[in-house]
């Protein structure tokens, strides 16, 4: 997994490209689960900026970390100058202050699970707000999926991360919401589901699909013949669901 972690310095340009951004009804979410005005926030893992833009021109005061050099300098050219950027893996962050939110935009899988919620927790104001989305971008046309499946077969099973913790899709609470539930650090943990379609050409889709992990770290030419394969069974354009989980959960206040 943490070579899946690594890969998507190399794809920077790309990641921005490609990968869809967040809707203002996550932002909505956050706020109105905090309940009060969010001033700061710490971002864990921002990539290229995706969400970091999303919060910072929204007002709140954000602190993007960001391990990969490359999708760190990806972001500074994208967002708004009054984001503080630290290129800093989660582990290695220090709290040297406290934040109303931290938040994390598909990017909390990649984090070490030793730990994950007292550093969360460190870093968080008493009552503050920890916030983390995402899910998988699925073709929304069976046929095409059963195709484009079929096509990746020889060099991918699966191109998805499986659930962290094990829990089965069926389940009503989902990661990290299962962990969030048995933390002693979190409290009135809520999931929710912002549903989402998009639509774009072939091409778009195989770019994608070129910076999704599971096709960065095949060699090369193994890529390149899974994108080649896919691209020849996609019709021109493609429509895919791109729900967002979104889970929240306050840091508890001592007694």
């Amino acid at each position: 997994m943490s070579r899946r972690a690594r890969s998507f310095g190399m794809v920077a340009e790309a990641y921005e490209r490609f990968r869809p951004g967040y809707p203002v009804e996550l932002f909505d979410a956050v706020m109105a689960y905090a309940g009060r005005p969010v001033r700061t926030a710490l971002e864990i893992g921002a990539g290229t900026g995706k969400a970091t833009r999303l919060f910072a021109r929204r007002g709140v005061e954000v602190t993007a970390t960001e391990p990969d050099g490359s999708m760190l300098a990806e972001l500074r050219t994208h967002v708004p100058a009054s984001v503080t950027t630290v290129q800093a893996a989660f582990e290695e962050l220090r709290p040297v202050e406290r934040y109303g939110l931290v938040y994390a935009a598909a990017a909390l899988h990649w984090t070490d699970p030793r730990g994950r919620w007292s550093r969360v927790a460190a870093l968080l104001e008493p009552g503050g707000v920890f916030a983390s989305c995402g899910g998988p971008i699925r073709l929304a046309d069976p046929a095409v999926e059963q195709a484009v499946r079929a096509a990746r077969a020889p060099f991918l099973v699966s191109d998805e991360i499986p659930s962290p913790d094990g829990t089965p899709a069926e389940h009503d609470m989902q990661w990290p919401g299962t962990e969030l539930q048995q933390s002693e650090w979190f409290t009135d943990v809520r999931q929710s589901v912002l549903a989402r379609r998009l639509t774009m050409s072939a091409s778009d889709y195989v770019g994608h699909l070129s910076t999704v992990s599971a096709y960065l770290v095949l060699p090369t030419s193994e890529r390149e013949q899974a994108f080649s394969r896919i691209m020849r069974v996609l019709p021109d354009r493609v429509e895919m669901t791109a729900d967002l989980t979104v889970h929240l959960a306050r840091r508890r206040v001592a007694d």
